[in-house]
């Protein structure tokens, strides 16, 4: 039985060292404007990361080889914070992840994120789904959000989340709650074919709490408050005015609109609802977003 219980451990770890090698490979170092992160090498080309690694429009990658390239921002979507970089073609050659399907994902099921953290290259941390993205929907702090137990520290921002055969199935980008939250592979994948949402409302706001009947029946605690309405935007033809509060838009909870990254999130010409509160009255109006362009 001893034997048995030493050569399955030793198959155990021969796994793991399989795992950590094939997540290395796709693993770069990123390194924009503002600092230091991580990304996945996906394949084309391109790598994916975190939109707020690279606020401008290019970053220095160093890829598992050890050749450092300068790549240029090919899509952005700050709202799914999410980031494409498009190698040079001495580097487009490189490794690329096996991405797998984050919607099959349970709770409970073994996950390993690695990254950069504090300048640590491809350090690996293990843990399970906490919940999967269909749960937690619009109310976390990235849509789509897919939670884990895995440990994150700076710079594993744009790292991969793998399953136990190493499949891409999220990419790191925060912590928040203790846990680690990551995009979903189905969010990247849609990104990655559609682009980014241009969408435009033509309002600004900020966060203010909302009362606690209202909050209760809205499930967030907190509401947009609207400072300005664009003149002839599509807010204005819907009929939105200065001192409104929403609640809802397109669905999303207002705690997460308030943030403004609801805001970048909505394709041109398709209609949304705003629940919004005026004075003491609910309404709930329609708008047509224009193009940001």
């Amino acid at each position: 039985m001893s034997a048995s219980v030493a050569l399955d451990t030793r198959a155990l770890a021969a796994d793991g060292e399989a795992l950590a090698a094939r997540l290395r490979s796709i693993l770069v170092t990123v390194t924009g404007a503002q600092g230091g992160g991580s990304g996945v090498l996906w394949g084309d080309g391109l790598v994916v990361t975190c939109n707020h690694v690279v606020p401008g429009p290019q970053a220095r990658v160093a890829l598992p080889s050890g050749e450092v390239a300068d790549a240029k921002v090919s899509a952005r979507d700050a709202g799914a914070d999410l980031v494409a970089l498009a190698l040079p073609a001495s580097a487009a050659e490189s490794p690329c992840c096996l991405v797998g399907d984050s919607a099959t994902l349970r709770p409970g099921e073994i996950v390993f994120a690695i990254g950069n953290p504090w300048g640590a290259r491809g350090t690996l941390t293990a843990g399970v789904v906490a919940c999967r993205p269909a749960s937690v929907g619009d109310l976390g702090p990235l849509p789509d959000a897919l939670y884990a137990d895995v440990r994150l520290g700076p710079g594993s921002s744009g790292g991969p989340l793998a399953d136990a055969r190493g499949r891409v199935v999220g990419v790191c980008a925060m912590v928040a709650g203790g846990l680690a939250v990551a995009v979903p592979t189905v969010a990247v994948r849609r990104f990655l074919a559609q682009g980014a949402p241009s969408g435009r409302l033509g309002i600004r706001g900020r966060a203010v709490p909302l009362p606690p009947a209202i909050a209760a029946s809205f499930a967030t605690a907190d509401g947009l408050l609207v400072t300005d309405v664009d003149d002839d935007s599509a807010a204005a033809v819907a009929g939105l005015l200065p001192g409104d509060v929403v609640l809802r838009l397109a669905g999303r909870a207002a705690g997460f609109v308030a943030t403004a990254r609801g805001l970048e999130r909505l394709w041109p010409g398709v209609p949304v609802q705003l629940d919004l509160l005026r004075g003491a009255d609910l309404r709930r109006l329609e708008a047509s977003p224009g193009d940001r362009s």
